[in-house]
């Protein structure tokens, strides 16, 4: 259910071989969540997670067992409540421009609920819901065939990808918390970084980094430069990053109630490659719901609330038997450290690369990440991931927003990921 109306239900049916049939209301805006149940190949995500609860097997429904069979009446299923706003996760599938492989995830940081979690491509689930076997297992065929697309992957939780520059969100942790290091500290930042074997560390062709041969930690953080960051893990070492890394969420197992992939930072690496990892890019692998809750807990003092898709859990009678309360996930770093972190996130929209992504009346607060990919398209074109992660507003936040687009050229990527979060923090406050 999200708002009180089922996005998932059995519904009577005359076909002659079953008195029941799984149909699924708004099903692409919903398939990553709700997965799907299926004769022919079994169930998937919240079909299969819930599945207790749903057809009414779980413990918490013994008595209502019970009583049916006292009293010979059908034992029905629970109703689960989602924690999903549908005109968000409406707004969120439908302004994905259909020829992306793209997610949207909004959460309250307060809470750790899910808002929206909306990905595309997606797919219709009652295709794989029909009673004849044959058909459903031809559809799973053709589905799976689909660029893009597997129905037995959400992308927001089961597929890391590079995080570019939205991990410098990590980064700034690490520097501020090992105290050598504040917002105005003057930085080498040459144009290009020899960091051992391997390639030199460049800064962004594109980009404004290379007009300061020093500056501060806001500017190189606003501006998104890469080799202060490269110089930085070579003062500091691997250690602080991992340590960070590890409590923002990467390595952690969680489940909301669906399992999530855990992010990678990568171990006993060369300098070089940890050079590259800081700056989201080698073995460091997030998934769309790893960088925001990176941006739930520097919005809420540095404390990840634990993300939860399930709101409650009402059982036939209309009792309420499971209702999940808010609980912390992890403090990821000090109160003090992530308001100081908020406030240097102002810089990119204000006056840095994500300037694209401003709306007047809104204090945003995001960080940007393009990262390379070392794939190319049909025409030769170089391919990136492109992302952008914040809250808003700033001074009492409401949401944290995260946007991930997979494998396109860098100005489709870095405009549409500014003209995503637009759209949605418009999409939240308009609301």
């Amino acid at each position: 259910m999200v708002d009180g109306k089922p996005i998932a239900e059995s519904v009577p049916t005359d076909d002659g071989q079953f008195t029941y049939q799984r149909r699924y209301n708004d099903p692409q805006q919903y398939a990553h969540l709700t997965g799907y149940y299926s004769l022919a190949n079994g169930s998937t995500h919240l079909e299969s997670e819930l599945n207790d609860w749903l057809t009414g097997s779980s413990s918490d429904l013994v008595f209502d067992r019970l009583t049916a069979m006292f009293t010979g009446q059908t034992a029905e299923g629970a109703s689960v409540e989602l924690t999903i706003d549908g005109e968000l996760q409406k707004q969120a599938y439908e302004m994905i421009p259909n020829d992306l492989e793209a997610t949207i995830v909004v959460t309250d940081p307060k809470t750790g609920d899910i808002l929206a979690m909306a990905s595309k491509p997606s797919y219709d689930p009652n295709d794989l819901a029909v009673h004849s076997t044959s058909a459903a297992a031809e559809n799973m065929k053709e589905l799976n065939s689909s660029k893009g697309l597997s129905t037995y992957v959400n992308p927001a939780i089961d597929t890391p990808i590079w995080p570019g520059s939205t991990f410098k969100i990590l980064n700034v942790v690490a520097a501020l918390e090992s105290g050598e290091y504040d917002r105005t500290t003057e930085l080498q930042n040459p144009s290009s970084l020899d960091v051992g074997s391997g390639p030199p560390l460049t800064n962004f062709s594109a980009g404004i980094c290379d007009r300061r041969p020093t500056a501060t930690l806001d500017f190189i953080f606003t501006q998104s430069c890469n080799t202060p960051f490269g110089a930085m893990l070579l003062d500091l070492g691997e250690k602080p990053f991992s340590d960070v890394a590890e409590r923002f969420g990467f390595g952690q197992q969680l489940e909301i109630p669906l399992s999530v992939r855990p992010s990678t930072f990568p171990e006993n690496r060369t300098k070089d490659q940890f050079a590259r990892a800081v700056i989201g890019q080698d073995d460091t692998k997030a998934t769309p719901l790893e960088m925001n809750m990176v941006a739930m807990a520097i919005a809420n003092d540095g404390v990840i609330m634990q993300p939860n898709l399930v709101k409650k859990v009402v059982a036939p009678d209309l009792r309420v038997i499971e209702e999940p309360k808010p609980k912390a996930f992890s403090t990821a770093t000090t109160p003090e450290i992530a308001n100081e972190v908020a406030d240097m996130m102002a810089g990119p929209v204000a006056s840095g690369t994500a300037m694209n992504a401003r709306v007047p009346g809104v204090d945003l607060r995001a960080k940007t990440g393009t990262a390379q990919t070392g794939r190319e398209d049909a025409n030769g074109t170089a391919l990136f991931n492109s992302w952008m992660t914040g809250f808003a507003p700033g001074d009492d936040p409401q949401v944290a927003i995260t946007i991930a687009i997979h494998d396109v050229p860098y100005n489709t990527g870095h405009n549409t990921a500014g003209s995503l979060m637009k759209k949605m923090t418009e999409a939240v406050f308009n609301k």
